[in-house]
């Protein structure tokens, strides 16, 4: 399903805010590496979903009425054998139930669990006077902690992407310190890039983050993506 179908969709229900998998797809349809993730109906489903990926994995409540998902009980994590997820399934839509008792429950995101690494942010936001914006910081507890982020105006070229990466006060982090190894940087270039693209293409778009991005010696992986449309 490509990007403009999505985004159609969801405005054609009224919604602004695009449902985790469809985010996602979005990633993917750009490039930017994702978890993988599949979206399941039933606790059988789920079980049977994480037997493809390989545990452990994610599983997190989808729904276009609980959008911040950690405070509705809508994600448990580290789930490693079939019974913990039929269980964690169970309790998922207790949860949210309890949460929102009207909420639409699309489904159950089935995910992979990422393996723990140096966390990014990446964002855009639409500015009134200056059009698509993307910003680039460490991500986790670094974005509240030290405010340490970059922005440039979209479109922006390779070389803009790495001043970004660069100009961070972390940068020697991810190029590796004392006991943490160095962080693939090109991978984290092309996300800014694509993410450029993505905002470009579609300036409907008038929010986007991918937080937390883990970013490995080689590779990288966006653990979760919000998109958010005019």
């Amino acid at each position: 399903m490509n990007t403009t179908l999505i985004i159609s969709q969801a405005r054609r229900e009224g919604r602004k805010v695009l449902l985790e998998n469809e985010a996602k797809t979005i990633c993917m349809e750009y490039a930017i590496p994702v978890t993988t993730f599949k979206l399941a109906k039933t606790a059988e489903e789920a079980i049977n979903f994480a037997e493809q990926i390989g545990f452990p994995v994610v599983l997190k409540i989808v729904s276009p009425d609980i959008i911040h998902k950690s405070d509705a009980g809508g994600v448990m994590v580290n789930l490693k054998t079939a019974a913990e997820v039929r269980s964690a399934y169970g309790k998922i839509l207790e949860n949210a139930k309890r949460y929102n008792s009207t909420a639409r429950i699309v489904g159950i995101l089935v995910q992979e669990m990422a393996a723990p690494s140096t966390e990014v942010i990446v964002g855009a936001v639409k500015d009134p006077q200056f059009g698509q914006t993307l910003m680039f910081g460490l991500g986790g507890i670094f974005v509240e902690l030290l405010k340490d982020v970059t922005f440039k105006v979209a479109p922006i070229t390779r070389e803009d992407a790495q001043e970004m990466v660069t100009k961070v006060k972390a940068y020697p982090l991810l190029k590796g310190y004392r006991n943490t190894p160095p962080t693939d940087i090109d991978a984290i270039v092309n996300i800014l890039l694509s993410t450029s693209k993505l905002v470009m293409d579609h300036p409907e778009i008038k929010e986007l983050d991918l937080n937390p991005i883990l970013v490995y010696e080689k590779g990288a992986k966006t653990v979760d993506a919000r998109i958010i449309l005019e």
